[in-house]
Parts: structure tokens; C-alpha cells; sequence
């Protein structure tokens, strides 16, 4: 028998830190071979990351909502088969083996699980995520005591995201509008130990409140409960406080200072955000142009596809027509698909559109995309967004899944916001704010009559992109959702 301390890993995406955001497990657990025993926080997302030892927890060595470099012990569990040199320093080295666990020989570990085969012929170092070998820079340990036995508390998941096909029109819903997600089902609620040095009082709430309440800083013990059972709901949080939750707040707790002033840590999405959108604007030259259009017949095509038997189970919307208009407004302009290589002096044509939907979480703004967007019909583009809002929403949009965007979409209208000036995503060349979806006044043949209007304002990097095809492309895009007939040119 032995001790075997499990160190943060690598997840293969060039990060060097990450946060404990919740343990699964506490000291005295029993776990198996690839059990999830904690979420982490990376810069980009967040992640469950499986034990690579089976035997019974004896430490948690790092409280949950403190961030720690790759490399460093996080849990220590005894098992059968390690040895006492297991509980020896972390070598000074870089290497695979300061980052990487050992995996008992003889057992056939499953693709994708730690110590199986991933892509690319590497090892996975989590689920599907990592290099065998990688590089890690080490910092003294942050402050804050390690945990203490029995003082782990239930997981909590990242609340839902602000992503929603289109905005409701005055007076209504918009078609295609999706409801707010309900809180994470499940027919009980999980108790657990208020944060802080308020002492051990246990509350009832859902994963889903008790993030809520981590993001405003609110101790759960003091919130009045209404729910059924004595269980607290979003709605008792959002009235024991009147600070607004707003959609690009990071999972910190707030600091508030004698006078009143709140002060949140600026870190995960949230910090790499600001710097990626403090890049692109002062790097690339950004050019907007805007152009109001009649989206009447693209609205009356929205209905008959909700009729259609190959979108049965899908949720149908203005943006799905809109991400279909852009991947092919995009054959006639593919510089618009395009990406400036700085460091090797070279314009890069992207070979296939990956298509990126912004997306508002509490954690901060997040862009997952489509890859291949353009290779698919109509109903699998559906799907496709159907699936990235429903991950989104849930808080589990890997990075892998924002890696490699070459056009962004973003849809502002589900806030009823005409239009803006978004700023390029990194590495792409071009974005596209969709404003809401209004009946409006329009002159149409010498007549004043009642259409749906939309504004679409394109920001797009002027060092490839000329006034000519960034208005090309503005066009053909309008011209689409004026008449999704005109799509069949393409």
C-alpha cells in the first residue's frame, strides 16, 4: 500500500494554469480507474478531469476556487500498488513524467480515457485532451490552506448561457425565440457546506443556483428559501441581492470595500477575452458598414421549415438562415474566410468555413463554432446549432470546440439590440452582428406597409479586406435573407 499524488495535467491547448472550481470526491472516497474526481477552470473552459489511480482518497490538496500551475499535486489517494517514493517533491524538471500519471500495466485502457490512444497517435493525458509530453512553468503555490478532510463540497455546473436563436419582437415572440433553460433537472437537490468561516451550514440548492450564488459572492445560508423542501432557487438568490447578474461575469467572488466599490478578479474567459479583444482592436484595422433589410420572406421561410418533417425535434430560426446565407456569401468572397499571418507575412484563404456563434456565459464570452459549416445541408446545420446552444447553455462547450474558427456570428439581437460594431475574433479576418428581428414601417411598391426589418453590420480587418468585398459580401448576405431564393445562385 501506498500513496499516489495526481497532478494537474496538461490539456493540450498551450494552458499552464487552471482553477478548482469543485471537487467530486472527498477524503475517504473510494475510486475506480478514470472516475471524474474534480472541475477545473481553464482560460477557456471548464473540464472534468478523470483520477488516473484506483484506491481511496486520502487529501485534497488544493480548496476549491484557487488556481494552481500544471504540474501541481491536487489529490493524493492510496493505493495498492504504489510505493513510498510516490510522495516524493515534484522534480524540478519539465518533463512527461512530472506531468503525466502512470497507468497500471496490463490493463487496456478505452481511446480517449487517460493512458488511451488520442488523436494524432498521442497519449490522453485527460479525456481527450493532452500530449504525452509537454512543458509547464511553475509558480510559488497561491495563498490559501489545502483542504481539509471531509471539507469537499458537492460539485456545482456553470450556470446556463445567454445564447438564444433571435430575439422576441415587441409585443411578442420572436420565431424560432428559445425559452430560458430551466435549472439542471433532477429530482433532488444537493446539500452542502457554506463557503467561508461561516461555519458548517447546510443548504439545499441545484448545482445551477449554488453557481449563481459563487458568481455574486452570496453565501447560500443566508438566502430565505421557497422552494419545495426548504430548497433555495435562482429566484430566492436574485432577490436577497440587488446586483445585477449581468451575461459576462466571471465565476470570482466579488471584494467590497468599506466604500461600497466591488472589485472581481479578472481571470479564466474572462481575462482571456480582454486580452483577445484588446489585440484585435489595436492590430487589425476595423472597418463596420451596415445595411437594413427586409427579412419578411425569410421569416415566412422560417415558418414552412418548422412544418417540414426533416426538421422534426430541431428548433428552427432566423439565424440558422442567416449562418446558411454567410457560408455561401462566402464562395462568391472567400477573402472573407480568410486570416492575416503577421509573423509570416501571408493572407491565409481557409480551406472551410468553421463557423463561430458568439455566446454569453456567466463565465465570460465564449466562441465555439461549426466546423465544415459550409458542407452542410440545411437540416444538419440546424443540428449543429441546436447542439452548440444546448452545450453552451450548459456550460460544457470544450475547448477544442473554439479552437479554429474562421467567421464569427453574433447575434444581438436576442438582447433587442438593432445593431453594433463587434470587434474580429482573433485569427479570423471578419464578424457579423445580427440585430433583432422588428415589424417595422417599409415602403414597398410607393406603399408604407408593416415588414419584418433587420440590420446586419459587418466589421471585417482592412488589411485584406478592401471596401469592395466586404461590401460584396454584406450584400450577397442580405440579398439571401431578402430572398432565400436568390441562395440557389450560389
Amino acid at each position: 500500500m501506498g500513496i499516489q499524488q495526481f497532478r494537474l495535467p496538461d490539456v493540450g491547448e498551450g494552458l499552464v494554469e487552471a482553477e478548482i472550481v469543485s471537487w467530486k470526491v472527498k477524503v475517504g472516497d473510494t475510486v475506480k480507474l478514470n472516475d471524474t474526481i474534480v472541475e477545473i477552470e481553464t482560460a477557456k473552459s471548464l473540464v472534468e478531469l478523470p483520477v488516473p489511480y484506483a484506491g481511496v482518497v486520502t487529501e485534497l490538496l488544493v480548496p476549491e476556487g484557487e488556481t494552481v500551475d500544471v504540474g501541481t499535486p491536487i489529490i493524493s489517494v492510496q493505493t495498492a500498488d504504489a510505493t513510498p517514493g510516490d510522495l516524493a517533491p515534484a522534480p524540478t524538471g519539465t518533463g512527461a513524467e512530472d506531468m503525466v500519471p502512470s497507468i497500471p500495466d496490463g490493463d487496456e485502457i478505452e481511446a480517449g480515457k487517460i493512458g488511451g490512444a488520442a488523436p494524432g497517435g498521442r497519449t490522453a493525458v485527460l479525456v481527450g485532451y493532452g500530449p504525452k509530453t509537454t512543458e509547464a512553468k511553475r509558480r510559488p503555490r497561491k495563498g490559501g490552506a489545502p483542504t481539509s478532510p471531509g471539507a469537499a463540497a458537492p460539485a456545482s455546473h456553470a450556470a446556463e448561457t445567454a445564447v438564444a436563436p433571435q430575439a422576441a419582437p415587441a409585443g411578442g415572440a420572436a420565431p424560432g425565440s428559445a425559452s430560458p433553460s430551466p435549472a439542471l433537472a433532477g429530482p433532488s437537490a444537493f446539500p452542502s457546506v457554506a463557503e467561508g468561516n461561516r461555519g458548517s451550514v447546510h443548504v439545499l440548492a441545484k448545482p445551477p443556483v449554488r453557481k449563481l450564488a459563487k458568481d455574486l459572492g452570496i453565501d447560500l445560508a443566508e438566502v430565505t428559501a421557497s422552494g419545495p423542501g426548504g430548497v433555495i432557487t435562482r429566484a430566492d438568490v436574485e432577490n436577497h441581492t440587488a446586483a445585477a447578474v449581468t451575461s459576462v461575469v466571471p465565476a470570482a467572488a466579488p471584494v467590497v470595500s468599506a466604500q461600497g466599490d466591488t472589485r472581481i478578479p479578472i481571470k479564466g474567459v474572462q481575462k482571456v477575452m480582454a486580452q483577445a479583444m484588446v489585440s484585435s482592436a489595436f492590430t487589425a484595422p476595423h472597418v463596420t458598414e451596415w445595411i437594413t433589410v427586409d427579412v419578411s420572406a425569410t421569416m415566412e421561410l422560417v415558418d414552412r421549415l418548422k412544418q417540414d418533417k426533416a426538421f422534426r425535434d430541431l428548433r428552427v430560426s432566423p439565424l440558422l438562415i442567416l449562418a446558411k446565407a454567410v457560408t455561401l456569401a462566402a464562395r462568391r468572397t472567400p477573402i472573407i474566410n480568410a486570416a492575416w499571418d503577421e509573423a509570416a507575412q501571408e493572407i491565409v484563404l481557409k480551406g472551410s468555413v468553421n463557423l463561430g456563434i458568439a455566446a454569453a456565459t456567466p463565465r465570460g464570452l465564449i466562441v465555439p463554432n461549426i466546423k465544415g459549416a459550409e458542407s452542410l445541408t440545411l437540416p444538419e446545420l440546424c443540428a449543429a446549432l441546436n447542439n452548440l446552444v444546448a452545450v453552451a447553455r450548459e456550460g460544457k462547450t470544450q475547448p477544442a470546440d473554439q479552437a479554429g474558427g474562421s467567421f464569427t456570428i453574433t447575434n444581438v439581437g436576442v438582447f433587442g439590440v438593432d445593431a453594433g460594431t463587434p470587434i474580429i475574433n482573433p485569427g479570423e479576418a471578419a464578424i457579423l452582428a445580427f440585430g433583432a428581428v422588428r415589424k417595422q414601417p417599409w415602403v414597398v411598391n410607393d406603399e408604407i406597409v408593416p415588414r419584418w426589418i433587420t440590420t446586419l453590420a459587418l466589421s471585417f480587418d482592412h488589411r485584406l479586406i478592401d471596401g469592395e468585398k466586404g461590401s460584396t459580401f454584406l450584400a450577397d448576405v442580405a440579398g439571401i435573407l431578402e430572398d432565400p431564393a436568390r441562395a440557389l445562385m450560389f
